[in-house]
């Protein structure tokens, strides 16, 4: 049962849009978590901000806050998840204490019948494996490759995974309507460098090891549990070794394949296409749009290399991986031992809570996200925070028609998409409707899974139907934000629009530094090196001239070279190539939330003041660099520099700083000096 997430920014005014700290606090006997706000305390003044700005500006900060031990990373994103989930436990408890003074089928029915099911851990233990054991039979009577794959069809049909991914998204190229989409996919580590490159190798050994342990508490013996883990990776590696690289994944046009259907049945003898469409329900469909055409070729010489049995090894083991954290506690111990512990360096789980509250806002997201915006969100912020949006926009705007680099031919085409940018905040205007799902109070991987089938048929019914363009791909509490390019849309959820990120009783400096930089850095998103390939209507197509793309390049590149350069452990660098969207969409965000400051202090004089002893000016950058501070374990930061488009938190804070001449000015930086960037090698594109 997979699923996905992504990231955000905005500003000030005197309506609270964290609106949680305004009203009731839950009924939980947790310690309600303190509100993250920016602060001068979190300063170390001892270093000077030209030797390092990242720690002048958080140096405190990260020396009394250490990573909790059940946390792989901690920082400002952590602290305000922290407090969203404490209102969330709340909301939890209640809808479960009280379910049956609600219609069947209500979100708080839904919701307290989910929590109820992940905490009922006795009755976990007690089914041990019963909850996958069907499937586990319909695995053992496959006889042929047929059946293997009629069966992976039903697997995918349920939220499983395995050998491929697919799913329905409108079309990059007729973003009007949803097409069917396949993806290379299959593997169990979080990406393929792991299965190929030597300095994973530990990795890979422990990964081995733990497959294993997981055949010997499904019942094998540890020898037969031992071929059975060689099996698994071996197969695995051979998908990883077909398998495009993340940074080769970024590239929009190299990763939109259209294929006719009748040419993909026709094309492989091994991959039995018309058996896994037809047990899809995938019917009539014209085409399907195929990211990684040289995966599934190699997929078809994989599928015939290896014995049928292998194969069902392989499904059984996708199973296990998949449904262990629904299932009893050794199975879920040792699936978070690896997973957690080994790859991400996290000491403990989570509270037991805590997870199920993940699973539920995963699965019936929008039901969870009714009961949060109706208690901790109001119309109020969601109008401020619209106003706020609207005046970062006039800024970007204001620097499109400016740019000296890009010709007039491709900006009037930059202007016609950005008229057309749509921005959502809050939460959808209609949620979700969950109530046909059989959601029942003693199945908890059950209700999973019946919840992501129901997502999963919700999708294929509208393959070849027109984009709704009124829905979310985050819930409303969600701490992030996101720019979908297809859409052409700016969302943030109601989750993130709370201290540090805004809050309404700091400075317009400090909010512009934080919200104004988010809200920058996702309508910087429509013109970085992968949204600048989408028009007006969120099409892929190509409507640059040659001149003005070349231009952008050049100035990509010394983002690149920028962030090739930051060292996050030692030997390891940050993949610029891999980060590059996430870092001209940071550029972009401070460049244009410095710029909206600006405009308010000149509007309104009596803002530009000193407190603490810092200018607005100072207030600003400080605020940009606090949003990014953050504590991690270094099996974390190794993951994450593999598999994470975003630079770390400490790059983030100061890299796009160091193309911005106000900032040097701000803190009486001079050539020579550690945080220094010569001019000719600073990037400026937004």
């Amino acid at each position: 049962m997979k699923r996905a997430v992504t990231f955000v920014l905005t500003l000030a005014s005197s309506v609270n849009i964290g609106a949680a700290s305004a009203l009731s606090a839950p009924q939980t006997s947790e310690k309600e978590p303190v509100v993250p706000r920016f602060s001068a305390g979190y300063m170390d003044k001892s270093v000077k901000p030209a030797d390092d700005f990242y720690l002048y500006a958080n140096g405190s900060w990260v020396k009394k806050n250490p990573v909790p031990a059940d946390k792989a990373r901690w920082g400002s994103f952590s602290e305000l998840a922290e407090r969203n989930n404490y209102l969330i436990h709340g909301l939890l408890e209640s809808a479960s204490a009280d379910v049956a003074k609600n219609p069947p089928g209500s979100p708080r029915i839904q919701v307290g019948d989910f929590f109820k099911a992940g905490m009922n851990t006795a009755l976990l233990e007690k089914k041990t494996f019963a909850p996958i054991q069907s499937q586990l039979d319909r695995i053992a009577a496959v006889k042929t490759y047929d059946q293997m794959f009629q069966l992976l069809a039903d697997f995918h049909k349920e939220g499983g995974g395995g050998i491929f991914y697919s799913t329905v998204d409108p079309d990059a190229k007729d973003s009007g309507i949803y097409a069917f989409q396949l993806m290379q996919g299959g593997l169990s580590l979080p990406d393929r460098e792991y299965y190929l490159q030597e300095n994973f190798a530990k990795q890979r050994q422990a990964y081995i090891e733990h497959v294993k342990k997981m055949f010997v508490l499904l019942g094998e013996s540890p020898e037969q549990a031992a071929k059975d883990a060689d099996v698994v990776f071996n197969i695995e590696k051979e998908l990883a070794q077909a398998s495009r690289s993340r940074v080769d994944l970024r590239d929009p046009i190299k990763n939109y394949n259209k294929v006719k259907t009748a040419d993909l049945v026709a094309g492989s003898s091994s991959i039995p296409w018309q058996v896994y469409f037809d047990e899809r329900g995938i019917k009539d469909i014209p085409y399907a749009v195929v990211g990684q055409p040289d995966f599934f070729e190699a997929l078809s010489k994989t599928v015939k290399a290896h014995p049928l049995d292998q194969w069902k090894t392989y499904l059984r083991w996708h199973l296990l991986h998949e449904a262990a954290p629904y299932l009893h506690d050794a199975v879920e111990s040792e699936n978070f031992n690896f997973f957690g512990k080994t790859l991400s360096g996290q000491e403990v789980q989570e509270p037991r809570w805590k997870r199920v509250a993940k699973v539920i806002d995963r699965s019936v997201g929008e039901a969870l996200g009714q009961l949060y915006v109706e208690k901790y969100f109001t119309a109020e912020a969601r109008k401020t925070m619209a106003e706020l949006v609207t005046n970062l926009r006039e800024v970007f705007s204001d620097h499109l028609q400016k740019l000296d680099w890009m010709g007039d031919v491709t900006r009037k085409k930059a202007m016609a998409k950005f008229e057309k940018f749509v921005q959502k905040i809050g939460h959808p205007d209609k949620f979700r409707d969950y109530s046909k799902i059989d959601i029942q109070a003693d199945d908890y991987y059950g209700d999973a899974q019946r919840a992501d089938a129901f997502e999963i048929a919700r999708q294929v019914a509208r393959i070849g139907k027109p984009v709704d363009k009124s829905e979310w791909s985050m819930t409303p509490p969600t701490v992030n934000a996101y720019f979908n390019p297809t859409m052409n849309e700016i969302v943030f959820p109601a989750g993130i629009l709370q201290p540090p990120f805004f809050d309404v009783t700091m400075d317009d400096a400090v909010n512009y530094g934080g919200i104004g930089a988010v809200i920058g850095h996702e309508i910087t998103h429509g013109y970085d090196d992968e949204g600048r390939h989408y028009d007006a209507d969120g099409n892929l197509k190509e409507w640059w001239t040659e001149a003005d793309t070349k231009e952008f390049d050049g100035r990509a590149q010394k983002v690149v070279d920028e962030y090739n350069g930051f060292e996050a452990l030692p030997g390891l660098n940050v993949n610029g190539k891999l980060t590059l969207g996430e870092n001209i969409a940071d550029l972009g965000g401070v460049s244009i939330g410095y710029d909206a400051l600006q405009r308010a202090m000149k509007k309104d004089p009596s803002k530009r003041k000193v407190i603490d002893g810092f200018t607005p000016e100072q207030r600003f950058f400080l605020s940009f660099a606090q949003l990014w501070r953050m504590n991690i374990r270094e099996a974390e930061q190794r993951r994450l520099v593999t598999v994470d488009p975003h630079s770390p938190g400490k790059f983030r804070s100061v890299g796009p700083l160091m193309n911005f001449q106000e900032f040097y000015d701000a803190f009486d930086i001079k050539p020579g000096a550690k945080m220094w960037r010569e001019p000719e090698k600073r990037a400026k594109i937004w």
